[in-house]
């Protein structure tokens, strides 16, 4: 598709097994602050970790993402349609939408473009929403080593859309009426394998790789240091980014 900028294809099933789901209460908020529950609309859904939680607090989910691999492992669920179309062109009727949402994706969008379209598929009233979520928080060793390993490590690696999510979303355009947006946290538990894993999922590092460098077994071998046991599993949090607004 012109302009869709495809950095998860190429690893679209590391990804869906990968990356931490979103929690209930989330949705549960996003379902409490939008008009009804009728219709709420993803995009940008990947493999579907905000698409199945929305699921089971709205009557109707259209999940999309422009990337068919992603929706190729989506996690099925009776609530949701999954479809391969464009953020900006999601080929739903005009203010049909209780909810449009955007996980962790709206910084790969054509923003000024996808702002026409949300605005065109919102009901009167309708709630938008940006989510996105920091690096994970364990514990402050490896907290400082990741944070070390995602700014000096592979910073170079990140696409330069990827400083939209590091400012929570607050350096762009947001064309709605802007509410503050309840704070909320992903967890997981995981062991020493999913938690790399998930770093290895990583655009930069994928980036990294195709130019022929490994970043992760340095810090693979710093991160042992402090989790001695691969297969301990611990608490993970990451911090929810979001702004949400509604259409007038």
């Amino acid at each position: 598709m012109a302009g869709f900028k495809d950095h998860f294809s190429g690893h679209a099933a590391l990804y869906a097994d990968s990356r931490p789901s979103y929690p209930p209460a989330l949705a549960r908020a996003l379902a409490e602050l939008a008009p009804s529950t009728a219709l709420a609309l993803e995009c940008g859904c990947g493999s579907g970790q905000l698409s199945t939680v929305l699921g089971d607090v709205f009557d109707r989910v259209e999940a999309t993402d422009a990337s068919a691999e992603q929706v190729g492992q989506a996690k099925p669920h009776p609530h949701v349609t999954y479809r391969v179309a464009p953020a900006e062109k999601s080929g739903l009727p005009d203010g049909s939408c209780d909810l449009v949402v955007a996980a962790q994706a709206a910084h790969w969008f054509d923003l000024p473009a996808y702002w026409v379209e949300v605005a065109r598929v919102l009901k009167p009233g309708g709630l938008t929403a940006l989510v996105g979520y920091a690096p994970p928080r364990v514990n402050p060793a490896l907290d400082v080593l990741m944070d070390a390993f995602y700014h000096e490590g592979i910073g170079r690696f990140w696409p330069p859309e990827r400083l939209i999510v590091d400012n929570a979303y607050k350096g762009v355009d947001f064309p709605f009426r802007e509410v503050e947006a309840p704070r909320h946290d992903l967890t997981a538990d995981w062991n020493r394998h999913r938690y790399l894993g998930y770093v290895a999922s990583w655009s930069a590092v994928k980036l990294a790789e195709k130019q022929g460098l490994n970043p992760l077994p340095a810090f693979a071998d710093a991160v042992a240091a402090d989790w001695h046991d691969a297969e301990e599993v611990r608490p993970i949090r990451w911090p929810v980014l979001m702004r949400i607004g509604y259409s007038d």
